[in-house]
Formats: structure tokens, C-alpha cells, sequence
């Protein structure tokens, strides 16, 4: 038997709806939803479970309300007993993975990435920044292209290494729509702009950072008791401080999501098991390499019918 590493996706995952038939059917997830709402000071699971849409979708919102969905289907697939070697997370999915770790409490994180939320919003004032996805390009070339773009239109840099022909750049709104009209010049078959609300993952948010490293300050990170591969180092990590900072980089450094999946497939790791709403993290992995397995665990019914 190979390796578990539990996986935890990122903003994009959201759906009105998710976690509400674990939270109908398991006590241990449903007290998650009720100590996300007690952390927060408002009804945060009414919003997960009935909308609006439009709301959800607000970062500072998006943000603990995944972070919750992920934490209270964790919470209901401890009756299985499975262990994971590791555990790692996309972008805002690192602090369920840290929440699992055991690096985290769930009160604590959720606190964390609300106010994370607030500061990503803050950061660059809306309709300035942008995010595109883009689809069939060499990463060296990309980077490469980046900082010419950089240097002659405006800030665009890479933000998700998400598997081979998948990288997301962000940035300037000129500089990611500069990349988006030359994407031909290296190779891009396709540049798909994101619906978001700001340059995550770029410089631009250093601002943001800065003030995310100020509440991270502020709680307890404990040794995490498995290790958690970072997004900025694509290597795992344990020690508290190192945590902490990593975390703050996180923010205006890429997402080496490749990497980090690549790192554990070496680690001996060949079942993935994707904790939260959605199935985004498996079309990754899948095409990182399709001879691994991978779960998606978003439903009541993929609790109870998950085996290994």
C-alpha cells in the first residue's frame, strides 16, 4: 500500500449548497458549521447552504466558507480512520491543510482567512488587477514573457503552476490583457480570463501580506503532526515559525501546485484524497500523472462510500 496525502482545494470550489448533507447527516460536521458561525460572529453556514450566490462569491466570504466545508467533511470521514503521510492545500485549501496537520485550530484558521479575505479585497482597488488562466504554454516561456510584459506595460506574473498547459497569471489589468492578446508569441493556445476580484498571488499584494503576517502573529501554530507541503516551496513543513511565514509569502507568491504534487508522487504517495467541495484538485492531479489515484470526497454519499 502507498501513501495518503489529503488534499484541499482553493476559491473557484464554491457551490451554494456544499457540505449541507454532511452537515444534515453527521453531528461531528455539523458542530463544525455551528463553531464556524460562533468564530465568525454571523450565520455563516445560512450563507454556504442558501445563498445568494452573489455573496458566497465575495472573497472575505468564499474564503471560511470553503475552509468550513472542507473541515466539516474531514471532520465526518474521521469514523473511517485513515491516516494521511501528508496533507497539502490550494492556495486558501493550505489552511485546511494546516487545520488537519493539527498545526491550526479550526477557530483560528477560519478567524485567519476571513480577515484574509478582507485584505486580498483591500489590497488593489477593484477593476485594476485581473487573473486569466492560461492554457498550453511552457512555463519558463511564460515566465519569461511575464517579465518583459512586466517591464513594458504593466505588473504580470505567474500565480497557479497548476499542471502541465494549465498556468494562471495575474497582475495589472494591462499586463495580464497585454499576455492575453500575445499569448500566441510563446506557443498559449488559449488565455481565459478569471472571474475575480483582484491580482491574488502577485506582488500586488504585498499590502495585503503585511497585514496577514500581523494576525498570523497573533495565534497560536503548533508542529504540525504531519508534514504540510507549502505552496511557495513545494516542500513540506512543520516548524511553527516556518509555517507562519510561508504563509504570509503565500499571498503574492505562486501556487506550485504541480510541484507539490509532483514532490509527493515521489514521496511514494499514490492515493489523493480530495477533502471539500468540488472536483477542481482531481482534474489536476489527474493530468500531473494519471496513474495515481485520486478521490474526491464532497458528499455525504463519498464519506460513507469511501474505501482505499
Amino acid at each position: 500500500m502507498g501513501k495518503v496525502a489529503f488534499v484541499f482545494p482553493g476559491q473557484g470550489a464554491q457551490a451554494v449548497g456544499m457540505g449541507k448533507d454532511v452537515y444534515d447527516s453527521h453531528p461531528g460536521a455539523k458542530e463544525i458549521f455551528e463553531r464556524a458561525d460562533a468564530a465568525l460572529g454571523f450565520p455563516l453556514s445560512e450563507l454556504i447552504f442558501n445563498g445568494p450566490d452573489e455573496e458566497l462569491k465575495q472573497t472575505y466570504n468564499t474564503q471560511p466558507a470553503l475552509l468550513t466545508t472542507s473541515v466539516a467533511i474531514l471532520e465526518a470521514l474521521k469514523d473511517k480512520g485513515i491516516e494521511p503521510s501528508y496533507t497539502a492545500g490550494h492556495s486558501l485549501g493550505e489552511y485546511s491543510a494546516l487545520v488537519a496537520a493539527g498545526a491550526l485550530t479550526f477557530e483560528d484558521a477560519v478567524r485567519t482567512v476571513r480577515s484574509r479575505g478582507e485584505f486580498m479585497e483591500q489590497a488593489v482597488p477593484g477593476g485594476q488587477g485581473a487573473m486569466a488562466a492560461v492554457l498550453g504554454a511552457e512555463r519558463e516561456a511564460l515566465a519569461d514573457f511575464c517579465a518583459r510584459v512586466s517591464a513594458e506595460t504593466g505588473t504580470v506574473e505567474l500565480a497557479n503552476v497548476n499542471c502541465p498547459g494549465q498556468i494562471v497569471i495575474s497582475g495589472s489589468r494591462e499586463g495580464v490583457q497585454a499576455v492575453a492578446e500575445r499569448g500566441k508569441e510563446i506557443g498559449a493556445k488559449r488565455v481565459i480570463p478569471l472571474e475575480v476580484s483582484g491580482p491574488f498571488h502577485s506582488s500586488l499584494m504585498k499590502p495585503a501580506a503585511g497585514k496577514l503576517a500581523e494576525v498570523l502573529a497573533g495565534i497560536e501554530v503548533k508542529q504540525a503532526a504531519v508534514p504540510v507541503v507549502a505552496n511557495v516551496t513545494a516542500e513540506p513543513v512543520e516548524d511553527p515559525e516556518q509555517i507562519r511565514r510561508l504563509l504570509t509569502e503565500q499571498v503574492y507568491s505562486p501556487v506550485l501546485w504541480e510541484d507539490s504534487v509532483k514532490w509527493l508522487i515521489a514521496q511514494g504517495v499514490d492515493t489523493f484524497v480530495e477533502i471539500g467541495s468540488g472536483t477542481v484538485l482531481a482534474g489536476l492531479i489527474k493530468k500531473i500523472d494519471k496513474s495515481v489515484k485520486v478521490l474526491s470526497v464532497n458528499s455525504r454519499e463519498a464519506v460513507e462510500s469511501l474505501s482505499l
